[in-house]
């Protein structure tokens, strides 16, 4: 899906943008309507309905999202809940970050944006950053 956005973004005419619809809680987020939360220290039984029940007791849950490796499809341990506001995030950080869930200590705090390359890929490592320069002035007296 992923790869039809960045081509709808290189050629309108082939992919338009406007017929792949976006995530619900991406544009809330954008919106700044969403706040989303990282919950880490998840069992790997944990499902994303257990999650969203867990949390719903405090707020609306907008979405709620456990991470998966691609290839395996098991859970990584740490997912995201969204939520409608501000003061039921709060709420849900305060209530449940330190709190065991399905027999783990889960660790809630906001999530945090993520900043992407311009090509949407990973940073490629090239060695030490070039050594840098300085020059400096003497003053003659």
């Amino acid at each position: 899906m992923a790869a039809f956005r960045r081509l709808g973004r290189s050629n309108n005419t082939l992919f338009p943008t406007s017929l792949i619809p976006p995530s619900p809680s991406l544009l809330s987020f954008r919106r700044g309507i969403a706040f989303k939360l990282f919950v880490g220290g998840l069992s790997y039984v944990t499902t994303e309905k257990g999650l969203s029940d867990a949390f719903s007791n405090y707020g609306q849950v907008v979405e709620a999202k456990i991470i998966t490796d691609r290839v395996s499809e098991k859970s990584k341990g740490f997912g995201f809940v969204t939520f409608a506001s501000h003061a039921e995030a709060e709420n849900a950080i305060t209530e449940m970050n330190g709190k065991a869930l399905n027999g783990r200590v889960i660790f809630v705090d906001y999530a945090k944006l993520t900043t992407r390359n311009s090509d949407g890929g990973m940073p490629i490592a090239r060695g030490p950053p070039e050594p840098t320069t300085t020059t400096t002035t003497t003053a003659d007296s």
